[in-house]
């Protein structure tokens, strides 16, 4: 379970530029459910995601995680509990390294670093077969620099380093926004099976309403550092990307856009 409880942020305090993101936010993540977060931008939704994962500090509040406050806990601390994809899909990973290396740093998260191989060959047929259900062809380029991959390829090959270890937490910031629509479905698809399969608490940022209304058992609408719609179970299941894209609209002619 994820609590955020009365968080707040601000950006450039006691400025002319002063900036109020969140004023005393609070959200429940509970077990087992898979949030999928829409919202205009600027509402926050990135923001929180910053927030979970230590990226960003806070000025006020406590964020919780199964009970213990880790409201100070450095973020490389944070992840060895959390998976996270960004929307940049070179982010994920490391370009210059090939998919062998990027795999063993993956499989080697949140272990002592001592003066050992960083790879290991044993593991190649090991890796090839966690890459060979993407059906993208990635098992048979284990040597091949990531940075020479396209960007759905490397999507994926991210989500798929994100959760090699055990983690409870699958973050996802809008990370099919930068693919095309055929590869944005085959990373989403295989984002379900993960998720299901590896039964991870997640989070998922998207613009892609489609998207936020079929996967994932809760809805969150965010605006203006507020939660604007909450929906899960059977209300979840009702919702339909029309009634999103009218409130959208509505938040929208309310703005002034």
């Amino acid at each position: 379970m994820i609590e955020l409880k009365n968080i707040s942020k601000y950006y450039n305090p006691g400025s002319v530029n002063e900036l109020c993101l969140f004023d005393k936010f609070s959200l429940t993540v509970n077990d087992g459910e898979f949030v999928s977060v829409v919202g205009s931008n600027g509402s926050g939704k990135t923001s929180m995601l910053n927030i979970i994962c230590g990226s960003i500090p806070i000025d006020s509040g406590n964020i919780i995680v199964n009970g213990t406050d880790i409201t100070l806990k450095k973020d490389y601390l944070r992840h060895r509990r959390i998976g996270r994809v960004f929307q940049d899909p070179s982010k994920g990973t490391c370009p210059s390294m090939n998919i062998l290396e990027n795999m063993s740093i993956a499989d080697n998260k949140g272990k002592p670093f001592d003066l050992g191989r960083g790879t290991n060959k044993a593991k190649v047929a090991y890796y090839q077969e966690l890459l060979r259900p993407l059906n993208l062809g990635l098992e048979d380029k284990m040597y091949t620099q990531v940075g020479s991959l396209s960007g759905g390829q490397r999507q994926a090959l991210s989500l798929l380093m994100s959760t090699m270890t055990p983690v409870e937490f699958l973050i996802l910031d809008e990370h099919t926004a930068a693919l095309d629509p055929k590869t944005a479905e085959i990373i989403m698809q295989l984002t379900g099976k993960i998720v299901k399969e590896k039964k991870l608490t997640t989070i998922m940022v998207t613009h892609n309403l489609r998207y936020a209304v079929e996967y994932g058992n809760r809805l969150v609408m965010m605006h203006e550092g507020t939660v604007i719609m909450d929906k899960s179970g059977s209300d979840k299941k009702a919702v339909e990307t029309e009634e999103i894209m009218a409130i959208f609209n509505k938040i929208s002619v309310e703005c002034g856009n």
